[in-house]
């Protein structure tokens, strides 16, 4: 049995089989009551499919479960992540808008395909489709195909030589304004939260003009608590956030053997999410 999590802990940012992660909805519902979360929130991205299954698996388990989606947008050139937990995942709109995305997603998945086999490397779209049925594919798909056909020898591989930002088969996708993501997920029911921002390595002034964008856009929340982030970078999110008067949010992107090194509920070892910060984001959705 894996060492449990006490104190009441959540993970409000979680990823499955449905878009890039290795456990199902139900494997992760069992895993997060084995390690004793108290909650946990299905954030796929651009897809609410996984959703179901979990709320199910949930129920039957005794886990509190947030239905919940993870958008891309893009903002001055950088590409922004916004949450959205609570999401009325039967909403006919909503799901329209994702199946949207989808589509934009795989023309750039066609593409890709076209890239690989120009330098050599056959990657077939109709066969990497079948290989993941159910899932929204991103890249790390592209890696976990190609590591399992052997044209390379670990995932990070396929996005230092192919697949990263700047290799010889990546394609960038349109993706969403923010604030009409901000939108999207408000018209679902649901609440807004801009994801680890730490991540996209902004200076000062380019995070107060993201910040300034999608505080007017409704934005209630900033992920403060995330796997990678340092005791200083917590503290400066955890800043910001009061700075803007917004909430807090936190969660380890958990997405199984695609990031091995950081696990449900704990991240790299030292992620702790109370659920205080999941009883304060529940105060703004049940207003």
């Amino acid at each position: 049995m894996e060492s449990t999590i006490s104190n009441r802990a959540v993970d409000l940012h979680v990823h499955s089989t449905f878009s890039d992660g290795t456990d199902t909805p139900t494997e992760l519902v069992h895993k997060a009551v084995a390690y004793g979360l108290s909650a946990m929130a299905l954030t796929d991205h651009d897809t609410l499919d996984g959703v179901p299954e979990a709320m199910k698996a949930g129920q039957a388990a005794g886990l509190e479960v947030i239905p919940g989606v993870e958008l891309s947008t893009f903002f001055d050139t950088k590409e922004i992540h916004i949450v959205g937990l609570y999401i009325d995942y039967m909403n006919e709109d909503f799901k329209k808008e994702l199946t949207e995305l989808q589509n934009v997603r795989n023309h750039r998945n066609e593409i890709m395909c076209e890239k690989f086999q120009e330098i050599g490397i056959p990657v077939d779209y109709n066969e990497l489709v079948a290989s993941y049925p159910d899932a929204v594919l991103t890249r790390a798909h592209f890696a976990d195909y190609l590591l399992n056909k052997g044209f390379i020898k670990s995932r990070n591989e396929a996005f230092e030589r192919y697949i990263g930002d700047h290799g010889p088969c990546y394609v960038p996708r349109k993706k969403l304004d923010p604030a009409k993501a901000v939108q999207l997920i408000q018209q679902a029911g649901g609440i807004a939260i801009l994801a680890h921002p730490v991540l996209y390595h902004l200076g000062n002034d380019a995070m107060h003009k993201l910040m300034d964008y999608l505080k007017d856009a409704g934005i209630v929340a900033l992920e403060a608590i995330y796997s990678t982030y340092s005791m200083g970078e917590e503290a400066q999110m955890r800043k910001l956030a009061k700075e803007y008067n917004l909430l807090i949010s936190g969660g380890s992107d958990y997405h199984g053997e695609n990031k091995p090194t950081i696990d449900l509920g704990k991240g790299r070892g030292r992620l702790f999410v109370p659920y205080q910060v999941l009883e304060n984001l529940k105060d703004i959705f049940l207003r």
